[in-house]
């Protein structure tokens, strides 16, 4: 039915009679002009736009697997907690859409044949090792705990983001698309580092109004939505961006400030070199707003790394910020929030020493597999810890926090040892850089949970997105094509 009226359409158009042909084209035309002013009377003008650009974005998506990384890197640093306008069991966000499509895509290709064979990697058996243990303790975990469709959601979401691995190592097959991917994530974090000090600097009321605009795709809105030190409207603001939470914009800002700081001193930057300075400045000043203690130390971490491996002036980087924050007067109440972390004296701290001792009395109880990830055996135990290493214990055992212990340890030697091989000058600013956005990750992760938490699961894939691509830019580094050993 459909094809006889296109034919009858195009005998309409093309057919002898030219004052027929065209009514049809301006009917035609007026059809279509109805049909979108009233998807933009519905929608407004900014929604109408944005879905035009997500449609389209969506057809790159299902064309390439490289436009669907450029999305979820998009959204991971933008819009990580988007929804869609409607329900189908559970509300999708955009984070569900990206990941969907990315792996059927790659799965379409595997079955198609396009793909012909699957790269596990030098440390894919850890990742499928740490997998299997997650998914285990998962189905272990439901035998005292209810499922609910929320939080099963979330923990795909967190399996999905941990596979991204194994996509991202099958899926670049050239050193362009590792450096396309690179320049997105500079840009990506550069525009979440820029709207969390803009969401700083205009009055709370700009703010508020903006969120309450994104409460259309789910985020939260009004003045609850803002954040302050110990929760105190009383006490300096945090910056939050569109992570809604300061220490999770501060996780962000740790993987996306750690590899773009080594841009600035290659040889040949993939952006820029001035570009990359201004980037570089709104990322710190960005995780400054955030008052988020351990982001700063993680990015402390990051740069030390990277400035004694290669990058000395990196460390002047951290000495000369460390001076300014202990000799200026606006610094002040940063250093004076700092050192009451410290000594354990703020509200906060002791909240999290009192979640250490509670999450230690967990473990001690069920050592080995954990309790999962639903819920507890008794109501005098909770899952949750400001610590990524005992939520991992908590959640999949010791068991599981070894395999992920394990993954970790064999991915950074893994880099060591082509450090110590010798990596290409095109090559070494973007391994060194993901490898220092890990291990500061990983430092963050002694103060907070966010790389392993069913609340952030765009922080899971983007922190296992890093490890895949430093695997894939080992594998591509050689102007040969031989690889690094």
């Amino acid at each position: 039915m459909v094809n006889a009226y296109l034919m009858r359409l195009q005998a309409l158009i093309f057919g002898p009679d030219r004052r027929v042909a065209r009514l049809t084209v301006w009917g035609l035309c007026i059809a279509a002009a109805l049909i979108v002013a009233a998807y933009v009377a519905a929608l407004g003008p900014l929604y109408a736009v944005a879905g035009a650009f997500a449609l389209a974005g969506g057809v790159l998506m299902i064309t390439s697997i490289q436009w669907g990384l450029y999305a979820l890197i998009g959204i991971v640093c933008l819009l990580p907690f988007a929804t869609f306008p409607f329900k189908i069991g559970f509300t999708p966000t955009f984070l569900d859409a990206a990941l969907v499509v990315l792996f059927f895509v790659w799965l379409a290709r595997l079955a198609t044949g396009r793909e012909l064979r699957f790269e596990a990697s030098p440390i894919g058996f850890a990742v499928i090792l740490f997998l299997g243990l997650a998914l285990a303790t998962f189905a272990r975990g439901l035998t005292h705990a209810r499922l609910t469709p929320t939080t099963l959601r979330h923990f795909v979401e967190i399996i999905l983001g941990i596979s991204i691995f194994f996509l991202v190592v099958n899926n670049v097959h050239e050193w362009k698309q590792v450096e396309n991917l690179m320049r997105v994530l500079f840009l990506a974090g550069f525009g979440a580092a820029a709207i969390g000090v803009v969401f700083y600097v205009i009055p709370e009321a700009w703010t508020v109004r903006i969120l309450n605009a994104l409460g259309r795709v789910g985020y939260p809105g009004g003045y609850g939505a803002l954040r302050y030190i110990e929760d105190n409207p009383m006490n300096p603001m945090r910056a939050i961006g569109t992570s809604i939470d300061p220490n999770v914009l501060g996780g962000l800002m740790i993987l996306v400030t750690a590899v773009t700081a080594p841009q600035l001193a290659a040889r040949s930057p993939l952006l820029p070199r001035r570009w990359i300075a201004i980037m570089l400045a709104t990322e710190v000043l960005c995780l400054y707003l955030t008052y988020s203690r351990g982001s700063m130390i993680g990015l402390a971490a990051a740069f030390f790394i990277l400035g004694v491996v290669r990058y000395r002036r990196l460390l002047l980087v951290v000495i000369l910020t460390g001076s300014l924050l202990l000799l200026l007067p606006q610094a002040q109440a940063y250093v004076q929030h700092f050192m009451e972390g410290i000594r354990g004296e703020d509200l906060a701290t002791q909240m999290r020493f009192g979640e250490y001792k509670d999450a230690l009395r967990l473990i001690s109880e069920y050592p080995w597999f954990g309790v999962g990830f639903v819920g507890t055996p008794r109501i005098d135990l909770y899952i949750g810890v400001s610590n990524l290493y005992l939520l991992i214990a908590e959640e999949m055992g010791l068991i599981g926090l070894s395999a992920f212990l394990l993954t970790m340890g064999l991915f950074l030697w893994r880099l060591v040892q082509a450090w110590r091989h010798g990596l290409p000058e095109r090559v070494e600013s973007i391994v060194l850089g993901l490898g220092g956005a890990v291990v500061g990750g990983l430092v963050g992760g002694l103060f907070d949970h966010y790389l392993f938490n069913l609340t952030y699961p765009h922080m899971t894939s983007l922190f296992w997105l890093y490890l895949g691509l430093a695997m894939a830019s080992l594998r591509l580094g050689n102007d040969d094509g031989v690889g690094i050993p």
